[in-house]
């Protein structure tokens, strides 16, 4: 049975809770992970969730913002360290557009010691991706698009589940219209949502979205189920699991 499991909320600065990510598990039980938040804590969310490191070979990298690079360093780390004492079977491949891949070789060249860093581009891969590029990842064809962020450059995607059901995530950013052709018809459209309707004067900040805006764009899109990051900030949980 396919799941998305979510591993945090869509707020950078939260204090009780983790970053933005999410993992897909396929109905083999195989896992491919979207973004791993701003730090350890990654960790601390996969143990609560009973997945191990060791078990996540595909993950995909959105954008350069902290709050979803850095857990990719310790993403990294503990991967290479499995690697180095051999419980660490075949290799871990990271999406990512290519203007992040020398920002992640970089971090990790500052941080890591060697004998971690030495595994980038033998066992641990970095492979960049192009707008409108396919991937085979698990049993999935992967459509990667840059959704053309203002405030960085960050890449979505599209994909057929093995239940037949359509995939899109647009990112760490409230839908727009440019998605459209990836977004239409999506049977679970991923994106953000950044406060209520009735918030909206308070949060006033230029790009903000309120919560009604996920709601126009679902109706808009025919999307039958939509997942907003608002929506898990605001429950009182940590994680959550969500069976296709």
């Amino acid at each position: 049975m396919e799941k998305l499991i979510v591993l945090g909320t869509g707020n950078a600065s939260v204090t009780k809770c983790y970053n933005t990510c999410s993992i897909i598990q396929d109905k083999k039980g195989r896992y491919f992970m979207i973004d791993a938040g701003g730090g350890n804590g990654i960790l601390t969310q996969l143990e609560k969730m009973n997945i191990p490191v060791t078990e996540i070979h595909d993950i995909f990298l959105t954008h350069e913002h902290t709050d979803h690079l850095l857990g990719m360093i310790w993403m990294i780390r503990v991967i290479g360290q499995a690697i180095q004492k051999g419980k660490y079977e075949g290799n871990c491949t990271i999406y990512c557009h290519d203007g992040l891949v020398n920002v992640l070789k970089t971090i990790c060249e500052l941080t890591l010691v060697k004998k971690i860093t030495k595994l980038i581009g033998d066992r641990i891969i970095l492979c960049p991706v192009q707008d409108g590029e396919e991937k085979q990842i698990l049993d999935y064809k992967v459509k990667f698009f840059d959704i053309r962020s203002t405030k960085a450059r960050q890449f979505g995607f599209v994909t057929t589940l093995n239940n037949g059901k359509r995939l899109t995530f647009c990112g760490d950013e409230p839908y727009q219209e440019h998605c459209f052709e990836y977004a239409y018809q999506t049977d679970y459209f991923l994106h953000e949502a950044f406060c209520l309707d009735k918030e909206k004067d308070e949060f006033n900040i230029p790009y903000i979205r309120e919560l009604k805006s996920w709601l126009i764009a679902s109706t808009k899109l025919n999307s039958p189920f939509s997942y907003s990051n608002f929506i898990i900030q605001q429950l009182p949980i940590f994680s959550l699991r969500i069976i296709f």
